[in-house]
């Protein structure tokens, strides 16, 4: 098993990474480490071969940088071979108000990170995922969304714009990629327990500890599923927040808290 993990560095990303290793570590797992804080990474791999005997490769990038990654990818394909598992987990929160000028550039940032970010993960991976698909390989690329994308929530327009693109984007992949034998999961979480969600000062419902969302995460990927919200509470949820009208979405969504702003680089 080979897996390539985006955003490992903290949050949902170091979660999965603890999780495929604990998982698979009879199994000989190799886990591909990127995210933007080297020493974040280092110590994570550090920890991950001492108290799991698997092997890690570091990558400090930025998702951004497509150059960056394609580097990446062609390193750890070079050297370990075609993953079976690319998971794009990097991604940033802000709150932001399209009133205020300033939050223009936490718009791009957002907008850039959570979605192109995404293309520029998977892109590198791919004609190398085909082939080894078609040897009978595993072949899967995993997009973390949010329910945040379903509807449009108030103070959170990048966010919520991003991860609706996200969702849009990886169901058009998911297509795509039908051709060559290559799954494709969504994986749209509620509330979880991060540094993302730790500045949050309202109330989360259904709030999930890291380290229990990325069991039911690798459950999911394991089962190849299309899309999933995890927990399933926030499944439910998600579907009510299809089926209201847009008048009354407005009314219930117009008072609703918002989201920190915060600077985003």
């Amino acid at each position: 098993m080979k897996v390539f993990i985006t955003g490992a560095s903290s949050g949902i990303g170091e979660a999965l990474a603890y999780e495929y290793a604990k998982r698979y570590q009879n199994e000989g797992v190799l886990i591909g480490l990127a995210a933007r804080r080297s020493e974040y990474l280092q110590l994570l791999q550090q920890t991950l071969e001492t108290c799991y005997n698997i092997k890690c490769a570091i990558y400090p990038l930025d998702v951004r940088d497509s150059v960056a990654l394609a580097t990446a990818a062609n390193d750890f394909i070079q050297k370990f071979g075609t993953p079976n598992i690319v998971i794009g987990s990097a991604g940033v929160s802000s709150g932001t108000l399209t009133e205020n000028a300033e939050d223009t550039n936490a718009f791009q940032a957002v907008m850039d990170i959570n979605v192109t970010g995404l293309v520029n993960t998977f892109q590198p991976f791919i004609n190398a995922m085909r082939l080894a698909a078609k040897r009978g390989d595993t072949a899967q690329l995993v997009g973390i969304a949010s329910v945040a994308g379903i509807r449009g929530l108030p103070g959170a327009g990048a966010y919520s714009a991003s991860k609706a693109a996200a969702i849009a984007y990886l169901e058009s992949l998911r297509v795509e990629m039908l051709h060559h034998n290559i799954a494709v999961t969504t994986i749209a979480p509620g509330y979880i327990r991060t540094p993302m969600t730790d500045i949050n000062t309202y109330k989360m419902p259904f709030l999930m500890d890291a380290d229990v969302a990325a069991y039911k995460f690798v459950n999911a990927i394991e089962r190849k599923k299309r899309f999933v919200v995890i927990p399933w509470q926030m499944g439910w949820v998600a579907k009510l927040m299809r089926l209201i009208p847009p008048v009354l979405w407005d009314f219930l969504a117009k008072n609703a808290p918002h989201k920190p702003r915060i600077h985003v680089q």
